[in-house]
């Protein structure tokens, strides 16, 4: 258990919060569909993009070198937007799930957040 002593929460802003809030519903998503893909090989790709969010959360709130995790997360979930796209090869919206729009809205956004992330603190 971490002790709120090493918690840095004081300095994140709305910002920050939203983006949390964005790789908490993409690991849940994550959490719900890759469960039940496992032990298939897409169940771990899944887990392991469950634990790449998470991960990326507590080094946020640990205050770990934020400005290189804003810039290693906008790859990250960039794949994971191209990696569903290979996978899935939507055509229209209504090839969409309605798992997979969540997903979708909250990596964009997630996105848009790291970006602002890091120009705000260049």
């Amino acid at each position: 258990m971490v002790s709120d002593s090493r918690l840095a929460v004081e300095s994140l802003t709305p910002l920050h919060w939203l983006g949390v809030a964005m790789a908490l519903i993409s690991a849940l998503v994550h959490l719900v569909l890759g469960a039940g893909f496992l032990p298939h090989w897409m169940g771990i790709l899944f887990m392991l993009a469950v634990g790449g969010y998470i991960g990326g959360i507590v080094l946020l709130l640990v205050d770990y070198r934020r400005r290189l995790l804003y810039l290693v997360g906008i790859p990250y979930t960039l794949v994971q937007i191209g990696g569903w796209y290979v996978v899935n090869q939507p055509a229209t919206l209504g090839d969409l799930t309605a798992a997979g729009a969540i997903d979708k809205v909250a990596q964009v956004l997630l996105i848009g957040v790291l970006v602002v992330l890091y120009w705000r603190e260049s």
